[in-house]
């Protein structure tokens, strides 16, 4: 199944992104993911049916801070 998962990081600029980059496109069931660096809780949009305990290991593999977003 494909959802779109979103996640608070710190990834906040275009240095960052690339950096993250070879990490996140090699996660299984990653489809489509982009940061928000303009939002000031640098949200990260996952499309697929990946794992979100295998995106957050990634991502702090990468050396980022990433948390579920939890909407109010």
């Amino acid at each position: 199944m494909r959802t779109i998962q979103q996640f608070s990081t710190n990834i906040n600029c275009g240095s960052c992104v690339r950096s993250v980059t070879s990490f996140l496109d090699e996660v299984e069931g990653v489809t489509i993911w982009r940061v928000d660096v303009d939002d000031p809780r640098k949200i990260l949009s996952v499309e697929g049916s990946a794992d979100p305990k295998a995106i957050i290991t990634t991502v702090q593999e990468a050396g980022f801070d990433i948390e579920p977003l939890v909407e109010a």
